[in-house]
């Protein structure tokens, strides 16, 4: 591997649909995979991979979120998940494992770090995993066969372009004036899904997620729209930040107002929609952050319908952030070919489909992830990842 110090950050990009891919979520479906083996003898650590890793298609969660989970402390955290990947690595390494073969193809060891810097990147932004780009940029290039300290470089590479992207928003924003909206807020709100009736209740005037509010994973800068500094996960959440700030429809806003309790399973959890934010006009309308690719997941979709409750229930609309110019709407009336949607359908008559079963298909018929995700959503399918498995609508989930 050639060492490059001057890898180039690539600009925020405009729209994330160009950077989803199967190929890309083959390589999240792989490691859901490893990570299920190990928990098979290391539950609890495999869980602290998971979420800190964001496998189920979830943003991935900071230490303290976790400490707090597990009753631990941040740095025991730490020490575990640490452990757990070097584990993880070497039962991969012992088993001969596929995932070897998918990931030195993806991440070859003949690349320059720019270009792995690069495609670390942009993948990060695409999935909305900033808070663990060190951790997942690590493990991608250690199971493709690069060096430990190969590996530990690009990372630290990655992350020192994260920071770099970070220090730069927090300067322009200091600007207001050289700051401009691209314009997409406005389309965006075409989209929002409006209560019935009823006056909007006022914004909260603090965040409601009290945890891991001033953790230094987090990104932050100072918006004179709002006041204050304003803590955000990823740039992606950044970026609607920066459209917020920008446009001279939105007032103020709030980032995470609220707590939003859902069930997956029997098992209850709680969410944090991104930002609630009041229009000019006085409506006010609940934005979460998904990226273009994770919408079709069943845990973002129940969480969604719960988020959604929670906002007509104030008065408020509701809206999905994708982070392009698809927004749900569109992919529900996106056009796919009736031939791939029923030779799909025919699977899942004989039951649940998984991974290896649905490869075949997707490269005999070419079907791109943005159909697969309308087919997703109008038929109302379950899609889950870690593992992979896409059920029919009111299929019993398996025990």
């Amino acid at each position: 591997m050639t060492a490059s110090r001057d890898a180039v950050e690539p600009e925020l990009l405009d729209d994330v649909a160009g950077d989803i891919s199967f190929e890309l979520e083959e390589i999240n479906e792989l490691l859901a995979e490893l990570i299920e083996w190990q928990g098979e003898r290391r539950r609890r650590d495999a869980e602290i991979v998971a979420l800190r890793l964001g496998v189920s298609g979830e943003r991935p969660e900071t230490l303290a979120r976790i400490g707090a989970r597990f009753d631990l402390a941040r740095d025991r955290v730490r020490q575990l998940h640490t452990r757990a990947v070097g584990q993880l690595l070497r039962d991969a390494q012992a088993t001969g494992h596929r995932a070897a073969g998918v990931f030195a193809a993806r991440y070859p060891l003949d690349a320059r770090d720019q270009g792995l810097v690069r495609a670390l990147l942009i993948e990060t932004y695409a999935t909305d995993t900033d808070l663990a780009a060190n951790e997942l940029s690590y493990l991608k290039l250690r199971l493709a066969g690069h060096a430990p300290e190969d590996a530990k470089r690009v990372a630290g590479y990655v992350m020192q372009r994260i920071m770099a992207w970070q220090k730069k928003t927090r300067r322009r924003l200091a600007k207001l004036h050289e700051t401009e909206s691209t314009g997409a807020l406005s389309s965006w709100l075409s989209q929002v899904d409006w209560p019935a009736s009823g006056a909007a209740a006022a914004l909260p005037t603090r965040s409601a997620r009290t945890v891991d509010g001033d953790d230094d994973a987090r990104g932050r800068f100072y918006l004179g729209k709002v006041g204050r500094e304003v803590a955000f996960d990823s740039a992606l959440e950044a970026r609607l930040f920066q459209e917020l700030t920008a446009s001279e429809a939105v007032e103020t806003f709030q980032e995470e107002p609220g707590a939003v309790e859902y069930d997956i399973d029997g098992v209850r959890r709680v969410g944090y929609p991104s930002v609630v934010v009041r229009l000019r006009d006085g409506r006010v309308v609940l934005v979460d952050v998904q990226p273009l690719g994770h919408v079709g997941f069943h845990v973002h979709r129940v969480r969604s319908a719960a988020a959604r409750r929670y906002a007509h229930a104030n008065g408020w609309g509701w809206l999905i952030w994708t982070g392009s110019r698809t927004g749900v709407a569109d992919l529900l009336g996106r056009k796919v070919d009736a031939g791939v949607e029923n030779r799909v359908r025919e699977m899942l008559d004989s039951g649940p489909v998984f991974w290896s079963t649905l490869r075949p298909v997707l490269d005999e018929t070419g079907m791109e992830l943005t159909d697969f995700i309308a087919l997703v959503l109008r038929n109302d399918w379950r899609w889950d990842r870690a593992p992979f498995r896409l059920r029919a609508a009111g299929e019993p989930r398996a025990v």
